[in-house]
């Protein structure tokens, strides 16, 4: 008979199992993920050890409904998952380390030592990680990409061009779902073909475009694929939908080793949730995909009607490099996804430099009329 028996997880627990931590065999320091040689390393030592990963390990598919369905199970007899409050103890200085909210990697604020807490990822009540994208954007690197998206914020105020912007980067792994799903649409509408046609007479002649419609109706298939959808609250979604594409092809198996030295956080949104606000995003581009079918130069939707077949999903953790600044009482908050390197945050305005392009602009359109009537 083959042995069955899942893998002994890495690492050390500590504190009445409830943490754990990575230490290194070669001083007993704790070990971090290092983004050179995509291993542990001891900071100290030099020490690396591999990060292991059985044959029969993949960052697969999962069925959407039947995780639906097993969600509804826990919870007829339960309440809610959710993430408590907890506190653990360092091993290395006996600082109680707290972790709060969705909070599940972490440091001891006393002695850097990196922490983990044990089974926040796994647990019975919450949908285990699929898969992680590991930090390969090193600190450095993203700080000399900020100072670059710094410099080319042309409407943002001099001063702050100059000055630049100045905080710490926390190393963040974010949960994301993404969604699979086959979709099946039915529409009707009308397709309109501009003509012109001339009316009046003598000085009064002129021509006027009409519109010609013909009904349509039709069927369109379209496959989704790896639709990402942020699993976190508090956060500016329309920033982290800016830090796309990432490499989900470098995705590999869950490993707790790899959080080692970074934050982690686990899903606020939940699954339902989270397919919901993908159902939409879904729904706008087959929209968009029925008026090219439909075609022409104006589209009128009488009715269309979606089925979504075949749903699949992910729980993935993604690398972002996360900074916070004030620049004149207010706060900004800047990401740069540690996968690729792009940069996205908020900036602060200038607004004399946007009245003087929009100045210049009229100007110049005004030149141009001008031009074309003489």
């Amino acid at each position: 008979m083959p042995d069955t028996t899942p893998p002994e997880t890495p690492g050390r627990l500590i504190d009445g199992d409830k943490g754990r931590t990575f230490p290194c065999e070669g001083c007993g320091a704790d070990l971090k993920f290092s983004i050179d040689v995509q291993n542990l390393k001891c900071p100290f030592c030099a020490y690396e050890k591999r990060i292991e990963f059985s044959d029969d390990e993949e960052v697969a598919e999962q069925d959407f409904h039947a995780i639906l369905e097993k969600q509804c199970q826990h919870r007829r007899g339960q309440q809610a998952d959710a993430v408590d409050e907890q506190q653990v103890r360092c091993d290395s200085c006996g600082a109680n380390v707290l972790f709060s909210g969705t909070i599940t990697s972490s440091e001891c604020p006393y002695c850097a030592s990196p922490m983990q807490l044990e089974g926040a990822h796994t647990a019975d009540d919450r949908i285990p990680v699929d898969g992680v994208l590991s930090f390969q954007v090193k600190h450095d690197a993203a700080q000399d990409n900020l100072v670059g998206w710094v410099k080319s914020r042309w409407f943002a105020p001099n001063e702050f061009l100059n000055r630049g912007v100045s905080g710490k980067f926390n190393g963040v792994y974010l949960p994301f779902w993404t969604f699979d799903a086959m979709t099946f649409t039915r529409y009707r509408g009308e397709r309109g073909e501009h003509y012109f046609v001339e009316v009046g007479e003598g000085d009064e002649k002129k021509r006027e475009r009409r519109t010609r419609w013909h009904y349509v109706s039709g069927r369109l298939k379209r496959f989704f694929d790896d639709l990402l959808i942020l699993a976190s609250q508090g956060l500016p979604t329309r920033l982290i939908d800016k830090l796309q594409p990432w490499p989900l092809e470098r995705v590999v198996p869950f490993n707790q080793e790899m959080l080692a030295g970074y934050f982690a956080r686990t899903y606020e949104i939940g699954i339902d949730a989270g397919f919901a606000e993908a159902k939409d995003r879904m729904e706008d581009a087959i929209a968009d995909d029925v008026r090219d079918d439909i075609g022409g130069d104006e589209q009128r939707v009488h009715s269309s009607d979606t089925q979504f077949s075949a749903i699949t999903y992910k729980h993935l953790l993604l690398p972002v490099w996360l900074l916070a600044y004030r620049y004149h009482e207010k706060s900004y908050q800047v990401m740069v996804n540690a996968a690729t390197g792009e940069v996205q945050g908020e900036r602060p305005y200038s607004w004399i430099k946007i009245t003087i392009a929009v100045v210049l602009g009229l100007v110049f359109a005004a030149g141009v009329a001008i031009l074309s009537q003489v």
